[in-house]
C-alpha cells in the first residue's frame, strides 16, 4: 500500500503541469509522498475550496500552488487551510511572471503564503520537505543528504 500524501500540489491550468513536474520529481527524489491536482481559483472555486478546506484532515502537511497571470490559487488556498502554503508564481508570456510573482507575494496580513522564484517548482519541494523534517527525520535526513550531494558537485 501506497504512502498517504503529505503534500499537496495544486496549479491552476494543466498548462502549469510541465514545470511543476520538477515539483513533483524532486519530492520523489526525497521520498516525500504527494498527491497533485489541477483546480482553477477562477474557473472551479467550489473545487479550490473543498479541497483546500479537506487538505489537513486528508492528512496533508504542506500545500504547493502553482498559478500564472492573477496568480490567487495560494492566497484563495491558504484562506482555507490551516496548513503552510508554498506558492510556485508560473512565467507568463504577457510580463514574464512578474505579475504572478507580485499576486503572491502581496497577501494581507494573517493570510501568509511563502513563494519562491518564478517556475521555482524544484525549491518548492524542497522547501516543502524542509517544513516536514521540522517534525519527522526521514525528511530532514533527506534534506541534509541532497545538500551534501549539492555542495559535492
Amino acid at each position: 500500500m501506497a504512502e498517504a500524501p503529505l503534500v499537496g500540489i495544486v496549479m491552476g491550468s494543466k498548462s502549469d503541469m510541465p514545470v511543476m513536474e520538477e515539483c513533483a520529481r524532486q519530492l520523489e527524489e526525497l521520498g516525500v509522498p504527494y498527491e497533485t491536482v489541477v483546480a482553477s481559483a477562477h474557473r472551479q472555486p467550489g473545487v479550490v475550496h473543498e479541497w483546500a478546506a479537506t487538505a489537513a484532515e486528508r492528512g496533508l502537511r504542506v500545500v504547493v500552488a502553482a498559478a500564472g497571470k492573477a496568480a490567487h490559487l495560494a492566497g484563495v488556498v491558504a484562506a482555507y487551510t490551516p496548513l503552510p502554503v508554498i506558492a510556485v508564481p508560473m512565467k507568463t508570456s504577457d510580463l514574464g511572471g512578474l505579475d504572478s510573482l507580485l499576486s503572491m507575494v502581496q497577501m494581507p496580513s494573517g493570510v501568509p503564503v511563502a513563494c519562491v522564484a518564478i517556475n521555482g517548482a524544484k525549491n518548492a519541494a524542497i522547501l516543502a520537505a524542509q517544513i516536514l523534517g521540522t517534525g519527522d527525520e526521514r525528511f530532514r535526513k533527506a534534506v541534509e543528504e541532497l545538500k551534501r550531494r549539492m555542495a559535492e558537485a
